[in-house]
């Protein structure tokens, strides 16, 4: 009687306890307006808006955990935190090693950035592309020449210093840049690659999966998620 009692005890705490646990959210810190480090020192940006409003509604503790787009997959899979919020597109590829929520950014055009007034040959040219991304795959298979930098802010030095002719990226990534770049850029082509950004959790975390998905479904039913979409990417943006 007295094991009995002992393990309905421990399975109450357990049950009590099971959203107490917490969450390590994996993000680059160096994506803008995705997420990018603030003059505080700390995680800022859409995705850490809606990351905390994620874990909120699904009643979970999380912190935010820094690590470098190139490793942000293995050190995923390796246990070094619990999600990758970090403005990643649901690839098969990707999918075959970690798994994905539903995605809480729509589909967006990718935009080539050269410098204003460069005649850029964008299927034969030299194009810079941050590393493991879809941009990069999509230009290797172009045709043109790709270079391939650890962050993306490597990639726009490249084409100012003349390492690069243009670069791919996101566009909500460029425009801003563009656009704040008094005239020294502009874009020079646009294509449409990828889905839609999705939150990347380990295919052994269905749980947390499923509990993510649901939080994200109720901010796209009460129109919360496309508020903070139009707050950091502008009136214009997709929207779901």
């Amino acid at each position: 009687m007295k094991k009995t009692m002992l393990s309905a005890l421990a399975a109450l705490l357990l049950a009590g306890s099971a959203w107490a646990d917490t969450i390590r959210m994996g993000t680059e810190g160096a994506y803008p307006p995705y997420n990018f480090i603030n003059d505080n020192g700390e995680v800022d940006g859409f995705e850490k808006d809606v990351g905390d409003m994620l874990c909120i509604r699904a009643n979970l503790d999380c912190v935010w955990v820094i690590n470098e787009w190139d490793s942000i997959i293995p050190n995923l899979v390796s246990g070094n935190y619990d999600t990758i919020i970090a403005g990643m597109s649901i690839t098969a590829e990707r999918d075959e090693v970690i798994d994905f929520t539903q995605d809480y950014f729509p589909p967006s055009p990718s935009v080539y950035m050269g410098l204003s007034g460069a005649d850029v040959d964008l299927s034969g040219g030299v194009i810079a592309a941050q590393t493991s991304t879809i941009q990069a795959g999509y230009v290797a298979e172009s045709g043109a020449t790709l270079v391939e930098f650890a962050t993306a802010e490597e990639t726009i030095s490249a084409v100012q210093n003349g390492e690069a002719d243009a670069v791919l990226a996101d566009g909500d990534y460029l425009l801003p840049i563009i656009a704040e770049s008094n005239g020294e850029f502009a874009a020079v082509g646009e294509v449409s690659i990828g889905g839609g950004v999705g939150m990347g959790i380990r295919e052994s975390d269905g749980e947390l999966k499923a509990t993510m998905n649901k939080a994200i479904s109720s901010m796209k039913e009460d129109g919360s998620l496309n508020a903070l979409i139009k707050k950091w990417f502008g009136a214009d943006a997709n929207t779901f």
